[in-house]
């Protein structure tokens, strides 16, 4: 089983998300949300294309994939 893909470098995908792909600049927007104070929910109803689940997954990767670094 192949693991799903959450951020990838695409300019043609903004435009037309779909379902578990989230752009780079998507991700950094929702950094940029809660950097900000905003909450997650702000950020959901600003980009109705990404999910709870997906949004929730992206963090979990960038979270592991920092604490691997520090590791």
């Amino acid at each position: 089983m192949q693991p799903i893909q959450l951020i990838v470098k695409d300019p043609e995908i903004l435009g037309g998300l779909q379902s578990s792909v989230a752009p780079a600049s998507l991700f950094q927007a929702l950094l940029d949300y809660l950097e900000g104070g905003q909450t997650l929910d702000e950020f959901l109803d600003d980009f109705p294309t990404v999910t709870k689940d997906e949004a929730v997954a992206a963090l979990e990767l960038a979270k592991s994939l920092l604490v691997d670094q520090l590791r």
